[in-house]
């Protein structure tokens, strides 16, 4: 009976050592990530972008919050917020703080369905079924998010368009409200990106194709996505096992080509999508895909 036995048992030690590592090694072993973009035009020096993305920042969550203030250290030029700051209602004073020491920098955000709503428990199988019904909690103050931004002089693009002089250079954006709960508005951002500008950039949460074709058909050069966590459970040599959105599974997290350049629009399109730096309190779960931030160093194109 002995070796009958001995296989369960394996297996049931691998499984719980897999979610003990899941849930409390990797989910706070917070990453930055790094990406060469080039976007730039020819003959100009590096801008560096920090993106953070999907915090799902709790009011406990020291270490967390720790990370992010000393993300100040790398000194980016510009820095972005790609939605899902919030998970609970007593989060928005620790994200702030949290963020403190990079709103004295420019930047600009885009919010997101777990800014608006909070957090309920749901069947994680569900993500593996396109079509299935989205729960929403109980309303956020997401409005004070947004004002502890903007008091700051961040731009909000929640579908708007804006821009920033970063060192020297023109920066235009468009953004949008979140496509995966069906806020966004492309007619309000719509039209040719400014070619005068020294780059062009669009925030949006989800990376829902059908509005990153709209980006790229308008000359955005650099897309900033989230939301996806980058699968949060990855498996190693197959990747993510769900995007939940319509993005492939390819690219749900770091840069790619979205669209190729043309002679009109010579950088063509870049995406990057952030694996993000939180999971929902009822999911603390990642596997092969840790918590992570991304510092963008933006160079310029070839001539």
């Amino acid at each position: 009976m002995r070796p009958a036995l001995a296989v369960p048992a394996a297996v049931l030690a691998t499984g719980a050592a897999t979610v003990g590592y899941a849930s409390l090694i990797e989910r706070t072993h917070w990453t930055l990530r790094r990406f060469d973009v080039p976007v730039l035009p020819p003959g100009q020096r590096p801008l560096t972008v920090l993106q953070i993305s999907d915090i799902h920042m709790t009011a406990g969550q020291r270490s967390k919050q720790e990370w992010i203030a000393g993300l100040a250290a790398l000194d980016p030029d510009l820095v972005v917020t790609t939605g899902d700051n919030l998970a609970g209602h007593d989060a928005v004073g620790p994200t702030l703080r949290a963020l403190d020491p990079l709103l004295d920098k420019p930047g600009a955000f885009v919010l997101a369905s777990n800014d608006y709503f909070a957090p309920r428990p749901k069947n994680p199988f569900k993500y593996f079924f396109p079509g299935h019904k989205r729960v929403h909690g109980e309303w956020l103050p997401w409005e004070s998010l947004r004002d502890g931004k903007t008091d700051r002089g961040w731009l909000d693009l929640d579908n708007a368009r804006g821009e920033l002089t970063v060192d020297g250079r023109r920066i235009v954006f468009a953004g949008l409200d979140d496509p995966h709960v069906k806020r966004d508005r492309y007619d309000d951002v719509a039209g040719p990106a400014d070619p005068t500008a020294d780059l062009r950039i669009g925030l949006v949460h989800a990376p829902e194709p059908r509005v990153l074709d709209r980006f790229a058909a308008d000359g955005w050069d650099l897309l900033l996505c989230g939301h996806t966590h980058g699968g949060q459970l990855r498996v190693p040599f197959y990747g993510a096992l769900v995007t939940n959105c319509g993005i492939d599974r390819d690219r749900c997290r770091w840069l790619h080509r979205w669209a190729e350049p043309t002679d009109a629009h010579p950088t063509g399109t870049w995406l990057h999508v952030s694996a993000g730096l939180g999971t929902s309190p009822y999911a603390p779960v990642r596997f092969a895909c840790p918590p992570e931030a991304t510092l963008l160093t933006l160079v310029a194109r070839e001539p």
